[in-house]
């Protein structure tokens, strides 16, 4: 069951240049790249919203990636210069959610969907079950 959507939508947008070293023999953006791509649009996201991979580690916490998909519509290719968008996706539960659009920038047509998760962890590796005071904060400002 999806939780539902609470607060305001909060998206970053980033465009980029597909270059040689992302693709593969057949001039199409290699699978790798996907997940460097997804980085470069959550690195945008905090430069916009905050909630930076230092600002956790500070607060005592990492914030491993557990789950990372991809879903294709229509090929990237090399000079391509598509845009991501990264959506945060609000949860009650203790992680972060984000879903992922890339769009050639010509047409707008959409070529890749995406969706990542990562859970809180504290400096002993052990799973934080409920939210660190700081993301709730966090959450307060930007989302509720």
């Amino acid at each position: 069951m999806k939780e539902k959507t609470i607060g305001r939508i909060l998206k970053a947008s980033k465009k980029f240049e597909i270059r040689f070293s992302e693709v593969d023999s057949m001039k199409y953006v290699w699978h790798g790249s996907y997940a460097k791509y997804f980085e470069d649009a959550r690195e945008e996201f905090v430069r916009k919203y905050g909630l930076g991979y230092l600002d956790i580690f500070g607060h005592g916490c990492y914030a491993p990636l557990v789950d990372l998909t991809f879903h294709y519509a229509k090929p990237m290719f090399y000079g391509m210069h598509p845009r991501i968008d990264i959506i945060y996706r609000p949860t009650m539960a203790a992680k972060i959610e984000f879903d992922y659009e890339i769009h050639d920038t010509k047409n707008n047509d959409l070529l890749v969907t995406g969706h990542s998760t990562q859970v809180f962890i504290d400096k002993e590796y052990q799973l934080l079950w409920t939210n660190p005071e700081f993301y709730e904060t966090w959450k307060e400002k930007w989302v509720l």
